[in-house]
């Protein structure tokens, strides 16, 4: 079979093209622009929050007499519409502001514009591509609970995740009415407590007020092993939010996947709550290395004081992080965590 040829295009074919797009982008009527907010995200539609709503709303049809009453949506603050994106939007994600435009015909609506986002989440994918995951978050609560047992690993990985992010990090150790007299559970929050990260105890079927008015005028993620009790939290604190929950499977002792989509819930005044798929690893390969260090600043504080430029930090007698672990000034177990991460990022680096 012959093989086709990409045709090469010249540089003045390609100034016409772009000439062509920017005319067609301009032509678009922006007059009816809405504000709105992606509270979900299917594939290629998501679904919009209507955040504002137009000055002079659309008439609904006059219907003859004994003519079928024709479908119609009013345009409310606070309704929900599924949105399809203009081809030269980029990847949308959940807690994205955009613009929109609405179709009460049909119920539909096509988003428009995107405003900038204040931050942006994102983990690398099964194929090795960064995938974004939620937008504009301003904390990220990360659950963990006696049961799956944690995997303080993990927790570094998401800690590495929301200092790349510029994302403030809240630990939560739920069910903590699990806990057993003097659990190492405890220690392990007091650990994190030191390195100067904010934590919090809660009971899934606690009072959870504390924790309610943290979240208060935050948009906030939720991330942590499947079965810790995120979305029992969440529909605890946001009894409408109706996320579906799933206990420990008995056989593996870990959580059963039960949220499927990232989702956005509206909480209070001013606040949202982002419920996403809980994951049981969490791929930090495509940060560089200047990235992961701010994950560890009691490690990051410390670097440039062995011995040697190269120092590798494993076997070398003058290195100043295994001296500082030596002498328990940092966590031999966070040193590890550190040390199998800057090998995983590495590895991956060498590969491609």
């Amino acid at each position: 079979m012959a093989l086709i040829r990409k045709r090469r295009l010249t540089e003045q074919q390609q100034r016409r093209i772009q000439k062509q797009h920017k005319t067609r982008q301009e032509e678009v009527d922006t007059s009816q622009d809405l504000e709105g907010l992606v509270v979900q995200h299917y594939g290629r539609q998501l679904e919009v929050q209507a955040i504002s709503v137009p000055e002079q709303h659309p008439e609904k049809p006059l219907v003859a007499e004994g003519e079928p009453e024709p479908f119609w949506k009013e345009i409310t603050l606070g309704s929900v519409w599924r949105c399809h994106t203009r081809t030269n939007l980029e990847l949308l994600v959940t807690g994205d502001r955009v613009k929109w435009q609405a179709d009460p015909n049909t119920g539909l609506g096509i988003i428009t514009a995107i405003h900038p986002r204040q931050s942006l989440l994102t983990r690398p994918d099964r194929y090795h591509k960064v995938k974004p995951v939620a937008a504009n978050i301003s904390l990220i609560v990360i659950v963990f609970a006696p049961l799956p047992e944690p995997a303080p690993g993990l927790i570094d990985r998401y800690l590495v995740a929301c200092a790349d992010a510029d994302i403030p990090a809240l630990l939560v150790l739920n069910k903590s009415d699990l806990l057993k007299e003097n659990d190492p559970i405890l220690d392990l929050l007091k650990e994190y407590e030191d390195l100067g990260y904010e934590v919090m105890q809660t009971q899934s079927e606690g009072d959870l007020t504390a924790l309610a008015a943290r979240l208060n005028d935050e948009t906030v993620a939720f991330v942590g092993q499947s079965g810790v009790g995120k979305s029992t939290l969440i529909n605890a604190i946001v009894p409408d939010a109706a996320q579906k929950t799933n206990v420990i499977s008995e056989n593996s002792a870990l959580g059963q996947h039960t949220t499927t989509s990232t989702r956005l819930i509206s909480f209070g005044e001013g606040a949202a709550l982002i419920d996403s798929p809980g994951i049981r690893e969490f791929g930090l390969w495509h940060l560089n290395l200047d990235k992961v260090q701010q994950g560890f600043p009691e490690i990051e504080n410390l670097l440039g004081h062995c011995q040697f430029r190269n120092c590798t930090h494993k076997h070398e007698k003058q290195c100043a992080l295994r001296q500082a672990a030596a002498s328990e000034e940092i966590l031999p177990r966070r040193l590890d965590s550190y040390l199998r991460l800057i090998d995983e990022i590495t590895e991956a680096q060498q590969k491609n």
